[in-house]
């Protein structure tokens, strides 16, 4: 019999020792890299301002918590007073998304209309069309409704499904559950709002907690839309407070706003934690169909 001589492996394709070790060592450098932003605002917020820029390094020489409360009462009110205003927006524009957005989900992905693949398609072009596009009509019809400087320009978007993305993330994840659930439920004499209600809902849990997150994050740090439609310091949200500690023309508060700055992220950090292992399984099963 013929021997076949293996040809030798490339040391280029040759396997590292400690491949393991050598991977979560990069892992750890890239994540240290993309956390130093965040670790160099906690370290200011922690110095005296007149050495936030003199001392560039994480460790302060001297440890304050001046610019805490020093930022807390900076502003006309209390920044609780604006942490509530922003919490208010974003807790209805999420309850709004999920309402809104599961309703249109699950009419393209369990029910039948005239034109429902136009629909659909048209759904899906307005997540190409930048937001930028639609701010001036927008804002025109606000305005002739007299509701500028409220918050319902900033919710009512939200009860009417306009975020195609989180329409679409819903019809994939509803498309992966068996019709027969659906069709025995029709068998028992449920119609279409029970079936909705009791079968399909309580299994798009991920989906709907992957849109709480999104729809959280980016209320909770929008920042053009609460700028134009809230004028009044009453009316002011976090992003529009934080902005108010800075100044072209004078002096600028760089530690109390990083302090204000590392209070905002706490809810953030928060809401995603608790939803994290929900927001894995959403995103994973958005287009499995």
């Amino acid at each position: 019999m013929a021997t076949t001589s293996r040809r030798p492996v490339p040391v280029l394709f040759r396997p590292l020792k400690g491949g393991p070790l050598v991977k979560h060592v990069l892992l750890i450098g890239f994540g240290l890299v993309m956390l130093y932003p965040l670790l160099w605002m906690i370290s200011s917020s922690l110095k005296p301002e007149e050495l936030i820029f003199r001392e560039p390094g994480l460790l302060p020489s001297t440890v304050t918590l001046e610019n805490y409360t020093e930022g807390w009462y900076a502003l006309k009110h209390p920044f609780g007073y604006y942490l509530w205003n922003s919490a208010v927006i974003t807790a209805l524009s999420v309850v709004a998304n999920l309402v809104a957005c599961s309703l249109a989900a699950y009419a393209f992905a369990r029910l039948n209309f005239p034109l429902k693949k136009l629909w659909f398609a048209l759904m899906l072009g307005t997540i190409m069309l930048p937001h930028h596009v639609v701010i001036v009509p927008q804002y025109i019809m606000f305005s002739e409704l007299d509701l500028i400087n409220t918050i319902w320009p900033l919710v009512m978007p939200k009860v009417l499904a306009t975020d195609a993305f989180f329409v679409f993330l819903m019809v994939q994840f509803i498309r992966t559950l068996p019709r027969e659930l659906d069709e025995a439920a029709e068998i028992d004499g449920a119609g279409y709002w029970r079936i909705y209600l009791r079968v399909v809902m309580p299994l798009c849990l991920p989906a709907l907690a992957t849109t709480a997150i999104f729809t959280f994050i980016w209320t909770w740090n929008d920042f053009l839309s609460q700028l134009l439609y809230l004028n009044n310091p009453d009316n002011f949200t976090v992003p529009v407070a934080l902005r108010t500690f800075l100044d072209a023309s004078s002096d600028s508060s760089w530690g109390p706003m990083f302090a204000m700055s590392i209070l905002a992220l706490g809810p953030i950090f928060g809401f995603f934690l608790v939803g994290q292992k929900y927001l894995i399984r959403g995103v994973a099963t958005t287009g499995l169909k």
